[in-house]
Formats: structure tokens, C-alpha cells, sequence
């Protein structure tokens, strides 16, 4: 019996350290602009106190966060991806001043379509995020957007 128990206490522990902290979601939409153009809509829910930084971010800062679609001849891309107001602040932790992004943000990317056909555009995105006492790793998503 106590074997059992031990044995339990850790698969329970190690399973416990397993689980990889993982506080930003990301949904993907797709909105029409016209009958040739769309914009490509990627939404992260961050949360708690936890925060995204900005795509433009100081040198010697954290991981800016940065969008690479994958080549597709169904479309072509309209400038850069753009992101929401969000929140500059001196930061405490990397000693400058940052715009970052709490609770939700949103990027956009507008897309001239070459075609009719329904089609999907792949993308990543590389995102590191930080509280007022740790950073985690930066991290890489793999997105999928459905142009219809």
C-alpha cells in the first residue's frame, strides 16, 4: 500500500511539472473589405495579468511579436501586418519603454485575392509574453485563415 501511494504521489507530481504554462489563445477570422481584398484577422486572449508585447519594440527588449505568412499564389499581401493602440509604459522589468498588449489583442493583415477559389493561408507567429515578475520563452503558433 505504501508503494501504491508513493507511486501515485509521483505520477501526480511529475504530471504537475509537465503541464507548460500557456496564457495566450489565438482565433483566427477573416473579414471581406471588398470583392478583391480581405483582411486577415489574428486575436490573442492573454491572460490575466500577462502581457503581448508589440510588434515594435526597442532593442534589447523582449521578442517583438512577428507574423510570417507562408507564399500562396491565391493572394498577395497589402502591406505589413497592423496591430491595435495597446498600452506604452516604462517597463520595470526590461528598463524602457514598451508597448504591449494586456487581456486581447488584435493583428491585421489585408490580402489582394489573385483568385476566386476558396482557399487557406498559413501563417506563424512568434510572441514572447511577461508579468510583472517572469517572462516565459518566446513562443511560436501556427495560424490557418480560411478566405472564402
Amino acid at each position: 500500500m505504501k508503494n501504491l501511494f508513493t507511486l501515485l504521489l509521483l505520477t501526480t507530481t511529475l504530471s504537475v511539472f509537465a503541464q507548460i504554462h500557456d496564457p495566450v489563445k489565438w482565433e483566427t477570422t477573416v473579414e471581406k473589405i471588398s470583392d478583391s481584398e480581405y483582411e486577415l484577422v489574428a486575436t490573442a486572449t492573454i491572460e490575466g495579468e500577462w502581457h503581448l508585447y508589440s510588434q515594435s519594440v526597442p532593442e534589447d527588449g523582449p521578442i517583438p511579436t512577428t507574423f510570417t505568412f507562408q507564399s500562396n499564389p491565391n493572394y498577395l499581401k497589402k502591406g505589413n501586418t497592423k496591430e491595435g493602440e495597446g498600452t506604452t509604459v516604462d517597463d520595470k522589468v526590461f528598463d524602457m519603454r514598451i508597448k504591449y498588449f494586456g487581456h486581447k489583442a488584435a493583428f491585421k493583415q489585408r490580402i489582394k485575392l489573385r483568385t476566386k477559389n476558396t482557399f487557406k493561408v498559413d501563417a506563424t507567429v512568434e510572441f514572447m509574453v511577461c508579468n510583472d515578475t517572469q517572462c516565459l520563452p518566446p513562443t511560436e503558433v501556427d495560424l490557418e485563415f480560411e478566405v472564402n
